[in-house]
């Protein structure tokens, strides 16, 4: 495979990542431009990867205390008082298996540790099952904290975090 780059998401990587969202909208919530935008004014880590110079992968990530309407970011929120959620990882079909997934998710952690969040926290589809993304996290350290039914009752995720330090939950 070619190497990969890492790099800020841009205006133009816009159209791009509608479609691999899109490509990947059975997993997701299906985006429309307007939506995206309003996802990138509220994010704190927008990143793509490119390969041989064509975006083949992105992330969405985001902190607490966003105007964010996400269920599931909604629940992090109300058990951690800091945290970095990432809402959507999308790498193309055509890219699959090829590390691209894994080195994102380094930078994702790295750009964790940076801003010193201690936890870093995502979803995974249980119903139905998605089982390459729950090895996929298991690999990364991440463990269920919940679980939740989404979409009208139509998935069950499995609220998943994994801790960089111990200081970030909620004392209630």
């Amino acid at each position: 495979m070619s190497e990969i780059t890492i790099r800020n998401l841009e205006s133009k990587d816009l159209h791009r990542v509608l479609e691999l969202n899109e490509e990947s909208v059975h997993f997701l919530s299906p985006l429309d431009m307007d939506q995206l935008k309003e996802l990138i004014y509220e994010v704190d880590v927008a990143k793509v990867v490119e390969v041989s110079g064509s975006v083949e992968a992105f992330v969405l990530a985001f902190r607490e205390n966003r105007r964010y309407d996400s269920v599931n970011y909604q629940w992090f929120a109300e058990k951690y008082d800091s945290f970095l959620y990432i809402d959507r990882v999308v790498v193309s079909v055509a890219m699959h298996g090829n590390g691209i997934g894994k080195a994102l998710y380094e930078s994702i952690l790295e750009s964790a540790r940076v801003m010193e969040v201690p936890v870093v926290a995502a979803e995974i589809d249980i119903e139905p099952e998605n089982p390459v993304s729950l090895q996929f996290h298991k690999h990364f350290g991440f463990e269920e904290v919940g679980k939740q039914s989404v979409a009208n009752g139509k998935k069950v995720v499995s609220l998943q975090v994994v801790t960089l330090n111990n200081t970030s939950r909620k004392i209630n």
